[in-house]
C-alpha cells in the first residue's frame, strides 16, 4: 500500500513536472516570439532611423544649397546694382560731354559767322578800293580783278611789263598789303588768233611776269600761283576786236581764306 501511494505520488510529481515543462517550454516560445517581434521593430526603428538621417542629411545639403544660392543671388544683385550704377556715371559724363559739345559747337558756330561777316566787310572794302583802278567781280569765295589790254599794254607776242603796267600794279600791291588772310592766283588768258599752244605759251609767261612783278612789290610769294588758260576761257564771245581786247587779259583771283576755312589762317 506504501508502495502505492509512494508509486502513485511519484506519478503525480511526474505529471506536474510535466505539465511545469510544458508551461515553461510554452513560456520560452512566447518570450522567443516576443524577443522576434522586438528585433523586427527594433531593425524596422533602425531603418527608420536611417531613413531620417539620411533625409536630414538632404535637408541639411539642399539648406547650403540655398544658403550659397541666396549669398550667390545677393552678389549677383551687388554686382548688378554697381554696374548699374557705373552705368548711370558713364551716361551722366556722356551726357555732359554732349553738352560741351553743343557748346562748343555753337560757339565756333557763331565765331565762323563773325569771321565771315568781317572777311565779306574786308572783300566789300578790297573790292572798293580794286574797283578804282580796273575791273572787278565778286564771286562766292573773293574778288576777280580783270586787267585787259586797255590796263596792261603787253606788245605782240611779248610778256614785258611796261612801265605804265607797273605803275598799274604797283597800286594793286599797296592795296593787297594792306589786307590781310587772301591767297592771289593770277590767271593769263588770250584771245583767239594762233594756235592752242602758242597762245597757252604766251597767257603763262604774261600771268608769271605779273606774279613775278607783285612778288617785287611785297606780297609774299607764299600766296601767289599762277595759271595760263590761254584762250580756253573767253571773258566774251566774238571775233571783234573789242571782244578780242577783253579776252587778252590777267585776272587776279583774290580769295579771302576766312570765307574758305571759316577761320583765321595764320
Amino acid at each position: 500500500m506504501a508502495l502505492l501511494v509512494l508509486a502513485l505520488l511519484i506519478v503525480v510529481i511526474l505529471v506536474g513536472l510535466g505539465l511545469l515543462g510544458l508551461q515553461m517550454m510554452a513560456r520560452f516560445d512566447e518570450v522567443d516570439r516576443q524577443l522576434a517581434g522586438l528585433s523586427a521593430r527594433a531593425e524596422e526603428s533602425m531603418e527608420l532611423s536611417m531613413q531620417a538621417i539620411d533625409r536630414a542629411g538632404d535637408a541639411e545639403a539642399f539648406a547650403r544649397s540655398a544658403v550659397e544660392s541666396r549669398e550667390r543671388a545677393q552678389a549677383e544683385t551687388a554686382d548688378a546694382r554697381g554696374d548699374a550704377a557705373l552705368a548711370r556715371g558713364e551716361a551722366e559724363d556722356a551726357r555732359q560731354e554732349a553738352d560741351s559739345a553743343r557748346r562748343s559747337a555753337a560757339r565756333a558756330e557763331a565765331e565762323a559767322r563773325r569771321i565771315r561777316r568781317e572777311a565779306e566787310a574786308d572783300l566789300n572794302r578790297l573790292q572798293e578800293a580794286l574797283g578804282q583802278i580796273a575791273d572787278t567781280r565778286r564771286t562766292a569765295l573773293g574778288v576777280v580783278m580783270s586787267l585787259g589790254s586797255e590796263y596792261l599794254k603787253f606788245e605782240f607776242d611779248k610778256a614785258d611789263l611796261k612801265p605804265a603796267d607797273r605803275e598799274l600794279l604797283s597800286r594793286v600791291a599797296g592795296i593787297l598789303l594792306s589786307s590781310r588772310e587772301y591767297t592771289i592766283s593770277v590767271n593769263g588768258h588770250t584771245d583767239d588768233v594762233g594756235s592752242a599752244e602758242y597762245n597757252q605759251n604766251l597767257s603763262e609767261r604774261r600771268a608769271q611776269a605779273v606774279r613775278d612783278y607783285l612778288e617785287e612789290a611785297g606780297l609774299s610769294p607764299g600766296i601767289l600761283s599762277v595759271t595760263g588758260h590761254g584762250k580756253e576761257r573767253p571773258l566774251v564771245t566774238g571775233t571783234s576786236d573789242e571782244a578780242r581786247a577783253k579776252n587778252r587779259r590777267v585776272e587776279l583771283g583774290i580769295v579771302n581764306t576766312k570765307i574758305r576755312y571759316g577761320r583765321e589762317v595764320r
